[in-house]
């Protein structure tokens, strides 16, 4: 899990939202692609969409692809190994075989050293054991040594972990550090501040497709369906504060037209 540090070149979701694509440059042999998927439920679909992944990678990359599934419970876990083929009349022409990490071979990591060493790993144990009792004491280490590492690795590892917990006990919490130390776009903090004024102008509409996809990615774990309208209207947004709301709001809806509710007003507002 080492080849996971800061390594990444590409982390980017693909068109059909697989969660990252990590370019991969390990010291003992040749570089490869790692799709990561963080799955929280059995899902049909998927069987199809992750050779599509692998698939995809492979013809654009020309790079060996692992496609790793992040699992929170056993079942969801033991579903996800596959094998997924696809083929007729006895022959089989692809087979999609994730490499699966769950509750089972992923330990609860909470010492600070050990997070420190392999912050991949401990991202990882966040989301898996998301549900578990033992699950938030990994949070606060976690986000202690993400605030040590350099603004564009700690930002995946903040949102790959926001996104992985979803509307659990643990995401409540990790989002609640996260106000206090996040590096997430549009929460105003001072590192995102900062950040923000030293990019050039011409990165600000890479960034709001960037959120655009990860509030589609998250309906998307929720089993929300989409409308080409509602999809439109989030994908064609460049206001960061307003791709932040509905971010926050995704987390916790139940259709995609929640993330565009009205607040209401207040005494002072109607005054």
């Amino acid at each position: 899990m080492d080849v996971l540090t800061p390594d990444a070149t590409e982390l980017r979701p693909l068109e059909r939202r697989v969660d990252s694509v990590l370019r991969i440059g390990p010291s003992d042999g040749d570089g490869f692609l790692l799709a990561i998927e963080a799955q929280g439920r059995r899902d049909a679909d998927k069987e199809s969409s992750w050779a599509y992944y692998v698939s995809y990678l492979w013809a654009k990359y020309r790079l060996p692809v692992l496609l790793l599934v992040v699992c929170q419970d056993r079942g969801t876990a033991k579903w996800a190994a596959g094998p997924f083929s696809c083929g007729a009349r006895g022959w089989t022409a692809q087979t999609t075989n994730p490499l699966v990490v769950g509750p089972d071979n992923l330990p609860v990591i909470t010492e600070r050293r050990v997070v420190a060493e392999n912050v991949a790993m401990a991202a990882f144990s966040a989301v898996v054991h998301g549900r578990s009792t033992e699950g938030t004491a990994i949070l606060d280490p976690l986000a202690r040594v993400l605030q040590s590492m350099d603004g564009e690795s700690a930002e995946y590892y903040y949102e790959f972990v926001e996104v992985g917990l979803g509307a659990t006990p643990a995401g409540d919490k990790w989002r609640e550090i996260l106000s206090f130390v996040s590096y997430f776009p549009g929460r105003g903090t001072v590192r995102e501040t900062a950040y923000l004024e030293g990019k050039a102008e011409g990165k600000a509409e890479g960034k709001a497709e960037d959120r655009a996809s990860l509030i589609l990615r998250v309906l998307d774990k929720h089993g929300i369906p989409v409308s080409e309208d509602t999809r439109d209207r989030i994908t064609s947004c460049t206001d960061l504060d307003t791709l932040a709301l509905w971010f926050d709001r995704a987390l916790t809806a139940t259709t995609a037209e929640a993330l565009f509710a009205e607040e209401p007003e207040t005494d002072q507002d109607q005054a």
